[in-house]
């Protein structure tokens, strides 16, 4: 009798593969500010996602998110997510 075994990938893993296969698309002397890309690739869908998570409580979400309210209410404007 054999297991199902299913692998899970961590954030941690997820990222480092999505930056090395950016890093191998692009020459590494043409890549600029990669670390204001990565911030801003992540930060977006992080934001609606507990958004979404949370039916749009942005206290709940503050506190999950571990930033104050007018901190989440600044970056949920940067990226039109209000």
């Amino acid at each position: 009798m054999s297991e199902n075994k299913i692998k899970t990938t961590t954030l941690s893993e997820t990222v480092e593969t999505a930056v090395k296969s950016h890093m191998n698309q692009v020459s590494i002397e043409n890549i600029k500010d990669l670390y204001d890309l990565v911030i801003c690739e992540v930060e977006e869908p992080l934001f609606r996602s507990v958004m979404e998570e949370t039916r749009g409580n942005q206290s709940k979400a503050a506190y999950a998110l571990g930033v104050s309210r007018g901190t989440l209410r600044k970056k949920l404007k940067i990226y039109n997510l209000i």
